[in-house]
């Protein structure tokens, strides 16, 4: 798996706890940074979508992080994830820049998602679909450290 993410995180706490997460990730989650593009609006959707797409092979499975995308509670996602890995392709997610995902990009996805209906700094959407990952692979093992009998509120 890899996460195609706009913007570099530098020695910050949200790159530290990403990294704790990413760690615990069987197979680990590579991660490809593409720099923040510059120009108005259009031009830095654009130009991200380039730099995006040109990291992308064909066989790539991608699943765009965008808030128009499908917002699966956790036990969900973890069917979803599971349901991805079986195509046998490689699974890339992509998180756009402060601007968002050009429509390129979402055109090309094959599945989109959303972490719900807040908007987050980029820093924390890696952080949060790390956790996510984790989770869902956790679900998938049985593993106790989701609360699944927690009522819905």
């Amino acid at each position: 798996m890899r996460l195609i993410a706009v913007g570099k995180l530098r020695d910050e706490p949200e790159a530290q706890l990403f990294a704790a997460y990413r760690k615990r990730l069987r197979p680990p989650l590579a991660l490809c940074e593409i720099a923040d593009a510059k120009g108005s609006d259009i031009e830095i959707r654009r130009r991200e979508a380039d730099a995006i797409l040109e990291h992308l092979g064909p066989r790539d499975f991608l699943i765009a992080l965008d808030s128009g995308g499908t917002a699966p509670g956790s036990e969900a996602f973890a069917v979803l994830l599971e349901k991805w890995r079986t195509t046998g392709r490689p699974l890339v997610f992509v998180v756009g820049g402060a601007e968002g995902l050009d429509p390129s990009v979402l055109a090309r996805a094959d599945g989109t998602l959303s972490l719900g209906a807040m908007t987050w700094p980029h820093r924390l959407v890696r952080v949060m679909l790390a956790e996510q990952i984790f989770r869902a692979q956790a679900i998938a093992s049985g593993h106790p450290c989701h609360r699944a009998w927690r009522p819905n509120r």
